[in-house]
């Protein structure tokens, strides 16, 4: 039930999926470090002012570790999160997130803390102790990444790394989207955060990333933006496509999936139109949002008419 516990509190549901590292588009590849000028500061963004290029930042998610070396910013990580998995070079520890201690945090002498959610009230803990905190939470909608990106960017002194990655994606991303060929009827699909039929809405970050191709969602309806689906109303929903975004974290595949009791008749199934997402891509909204893009828009161009 972790993973359903995050998916109340990421956009995703899928930050406690984030076991491996992934694969990487050209947009996730860290920038090179320009040696920002001091003269950028005091610098504000998201509610905290740095006096100084900060030296020494702990970041407590993976998505803002994501961000940080994707602007040019790694070298002055000295620490991330146990489930910053990407890239293979971050600092990685055993602080957490998820349970964040501030005696812990502290002894990495940090002069600022990037975190998504403010869990133990570890921003009140560490305004205590005089270290700066940025609160970067689960985007609603790309245009919030962006925000991020730029709040990282201004922060950390590479406000012009942030403004050109956040350029590109948008390009990428837009490229992406209008390459697909349109449809004369949408398709419609179920998106699968764990075995026990936990999904998204179209109201998620996700959810918004597939309505981009025009796909209708079969959860969409629920109270909720990441309902449990029973299997019987899934099978009756009958999507013409499945996408998993729990293979790692939950040994899911299309095999296995071919292999649920009553999904024989489901379309998706018998189109073979089972679509294994990575994980750790499928969870965050940073950089690497352009290889779900594509992922998406590989599977949907592929798709039978």
């Amino acid at each position: 039930m972790k993973r359903v516990w995050s998916a109340a509190v990421a956009v995703t549901a899928l930050l406690l999926a984030g076991c491996g590292g992934g694969g990487a588009g050209s947009d996730a590849q860290p920038a090179a470090s320009t040696g920002a000028s001091e003269a950028a500061f005091p610098a504000s963004a998201g509610g905290v002012t740095l006096d100084r290029r900060p030296a020494r930042i702990v970041s407590l998610a993976p998505t803002a570790t994501e961000m940080l070396f994707a602007i040019g910013a790694g070298p002055q990580v000295v620490a991330v999160d146990d489930r910053s998995t990407y890239p293979a070079d971050a600092p990685r520890t055993d602080l957490s997130g998820f349970k964040p201690n501030a005696e812990a945090i502290a002894a990495k002498n940090p002069d600022l803390v990037v975190i998504s959610d403010d869990l133990n009230k570890i921003v009140e803990q560490l305004g205590k102790l005089k270290i700066p905190v940025l609160l970067a939470p689960a985007a609603q909608k790309l245009d919030d990444s962006y925000a991020e990106i730029g709040q990282l960017g201004t922060l950390t002194g590479h406000p012009a790394e942030a403004s050109a990655l956040v350029e590109r994606m948008r390009t990428d991303i837009d490229k992406i989207v209008k390459g697909v060929p349109a449809r004369s009827a949408p398709l419609s699909y179920y998106y699968e955060l764990d075995p026990t039929y936990y999904t998204v809405t179209s109201q998620t970050f996700v959810g918004s990333i597939f309505a981009r191709f025009g796909l209708t969602n079969v959860a969409d309806g629920a109270k909720t933006a990441y309902p449990q689906l029973s299997q019987e109303a899934l099978v009756a929903a009958d999507p013409d496509m499945i996408f998993l975004a729990d293979g790692k974290c939950c040994a899911q595949s299309p095999a296995t999936v071919r292999a649920r009791k009553g999904w024989s008749g489901v379309t998706a199934v018998k189109t073979n139109q089972i679509v294994a997402l990575d994980d750790d891509i499928a969870s965050r909204w940073g950089p690497r949002v352009v290889d779900l893009v594509r992922a998406v828009a590989d599977a949907v161009a592929k798709a039978p008419a």
